[in-house]
Order: C-alpha cells, then sequence, then structure tokens
C-alpha cells in the first residue's frame, strides 16, 4: 500500500491550490484519510481529515479557508485550499488508516508535496 501525493506549488497569497492523494495496492478498506502539515521550526499540525462516510474534520487555523473531498471509488482525497497565507507553507503530508488486503489496519503517510505561499 502507498500514498501518492500530487499538485503541490507556489502561489502567492490569497490564491488557491488544489493537492491530491491516492491510495494504491492491495487495499480492503480505507477508514479516515487525509492531510497533516509540517511548517519550518514547527510541530506537525492536521489539516483536514474525513471518514469514509464521516464529516471532515479541520484544524483550526484552516477552518473556513480549505475543503476536503473525497472520491472512496478512487480511493482518493483531495485538499482545496482557498485563501492561501503565508503561513500555509509546509510540507503537506497525506494520511489514511487502510486495511490491506489479508493485512491488519495500519496507518500510511505519503512523501509530503510541498506547498509554499509567497507574500
Amino acid at each position: 500500500v502507498q500514498l501518492q501525493a500530487s499538485g503541490g506549488g507556489l502561489v502567492q497569497a490569497g490564491e488557491s491550490l488544489r493537492i491530491s492523494c491516492a491510495a494504491t495496492g492491495n487495499i480492503f478498506s480505507i477508514a479516515a484519510m487525509g492531510w497533516y502539515r509540517r511548517a519550518p521550526g514547527k510541530q506537525r499540525e492536521m489539516v483536514a481529515m474525513t471518514g469514509a462516510h464521516a464529516s471532515p474534520t479541520y484544524g483550526a487555523a484552516v477552518r473556513g479557508r480549505f475543503t476536503i473531498s473525497r472520491d472512496n471509488d478512487k480511493n482518493t482525497v483531495h485538499l482545496l485550499m482557498d485563501k492561501l497565507q503565508p503561513g500555509d507553507s509546509a510540507i503537506y503530508y497525506c494520511n489514511a488508516n487502510i486495511r490491506g488486503t489479508g493485512a491488519e489496519w495500519a496507518t500510511y503517510w505519503g512523501e509530503g508535496t510541498l506547498v509554499t505561499v509567497s507574500s
């Protein structure tokens, strides 16, 4: 099982950006799926998470600006980031709780995608 993120890049403050994460491999089921981020010199923080059939949860710093969506058929989660601020600059990591075929539940992390917001 792997998580592959895409869509990071450099944008200006106030602009929008969408990042995506696809889970691939022998997957039986996916529970929570979403995003964390780590900015230089700061601890990792939860950005947004969503269950397979549950309402999403957002970190306080992004609530009202970011929207997470999920395509269960494609094992994919998207994060639409609006009104980006320089403080949103970070490496964004995809995270998911996955049960592989014939395996137990485990937490997986993607390699991360860099989002840079210039002022």
